[in-house]
């Protein structure tokens, strides 16, 4: 098994046709580990902007490119990632990133650029910050940073330059062979198939009263003081990504106010309820 991480340092661009944001990739970099997480190869490669032409004070501050640098070594998109596909070549390749962030990335420049979700030359993929931090107490919960991530593991970076994509990938590789174990590493890998993209790139959402998917009326509702159904005295009113409506159990004859939110992720719709119970003088004016 080879493992390539790989690194992109992106700018943020404003695409005028789909008045949207977002973070073009300028700069490819990664490191090719053998089985035995020996460097074998690196790869570097500049790429011309499609959507800005002006790279953005927080990239140049931080990454140093510019666009001179770019117009002589950079190139188009499309030949960029048909060399790094052909270079990052093999069998039972790991790619592996500092968290999802470039990965995601990766599949949003795909959609604008190419049409598709669908990253076809990444077969197997790892989040190697989530699996650093599992050898590190106390973090809460919290993402680290590599440079903070490098100093825990006792790594000296003295001489990496941060935030260019190939510093940073033999900055993650010191990281991760700090640490390696192949078994508890296997867990960590995932298939990547075209759904594998899409729920990457999925952005969930409340699903709407015109949504088809999801009809209010087939959400049950258990009445909170003696477990009995709720049954809708009147019709659903949408507000605010909430349906609500009044209801009353038909075995205790409580009246309540209900809230009912539908949230549609890539696998499933979750539906939460509330049920509030409606004071007696109130609830004798509602039918």
């Amino acid at each position: 098994m080879d493992y390539i991480i790989f690194d992109f340092e992106w700018n943020n661009a404003y695409n005028y046709k789909t008045h949207k944001g977002m973070n073009e990739i300028i700069e490819i970099g990664a490191v090719k580990l053998s089985d035995s997480l020996e460097i074998m190869d690196t790869f570097k490669q500049l790429i011309k902007p499609r959507i800005s032409k002006k790279l953005g004070g927080r990239f140049k501050n931080l990454t140093n490119i510019t666009m001179d640098e770019i117009n002589e070594k950079g190139i188009d998109f499309d030949s960029a990632f048909s060399e790094f596909a052909l270079w990052s070549r093999g069998e039972n390749t790991v790619f592996l990133s500092w968290s999802q962030s470039d990965l995601y990335t990766l599949v949003d420049n795909f959609v604008k650029f190419k049409g598709t979700t669908y990253v076809d030359f990444i077969e197997n993929y790892a989040d190697v910050q989530k699996y650093c931090m599992q050898f590190i107490e106390n973090h809460n919960g919290n993402q680290i940073s590599l440079s903070h991530c490098a100093e825990l593991f006792e790594i000296d970076l003295s001489n990496q330059s941060l935030h260019r994509a190939l510093e940073d990938c033999f900055a993650e590789a010191f990281c991760f062979k700090k640490v390696f174990d192949k078994e508890k590493f296997l867990p960590f890998i995932n298939k990547c198939d075209r759904a594998f993209f899409e729920k990457l790139v999925f952005k969930p959402y409340y699903i709407s009263d015109k949504d088809n998917q999801f009809n209010i009326l087939d959400v049950s509702l258990s009445c909170p003081k003696c477990g009995g159904k709720v049954a809708p005295l009147k019709e659903y009113e949408f507000e605010n990504k909430t349906f609500k409506s009044a209801g009353q159990c038909k075995k205790c004859k409580a009246k309540f106010w209900i809230f009912v939110r539908a949230k549609k992720t890539y696998d499933e719709i979750i539906v939460s309820k509330r049920l509030v119970q409606i004071n007696k003088k109130r609830a004798k004016h509602i039918n």
